[in-house]
């Protein structure tokens, strides 16, 4: 959940960037903020569904049927 919630703000903040630069750039670090929270939540998010997926396969994926 780490993981992702960091790697998908790191990415959201840079893009949030450009696009704050492009738009208008005496505020383009608040665009950071404006996409990069958003993304980090997101991230966390796909990383909690996807280390509980993992997570209910590991604990009973190899239990007899």
């Amino acid at each position: 959940m780490l993981v992702g919630a960091t790697a998908f703000a790191i990415v959201g903040g840079v893009v949030g960037l450009g696009l704050g630069v492009i738009a208008y750039p005496p505020t383009a670090w608040f665009a950071v903020l404006e996409i990069g929270v958003p993304a980090g939540f997101l991230g966390g998010l796909l990383g909690l569904a996807s280390g509980s997926i993992a997570w209910g396969i590991g604990r009973f994926g190899d239990t007899p049927a």
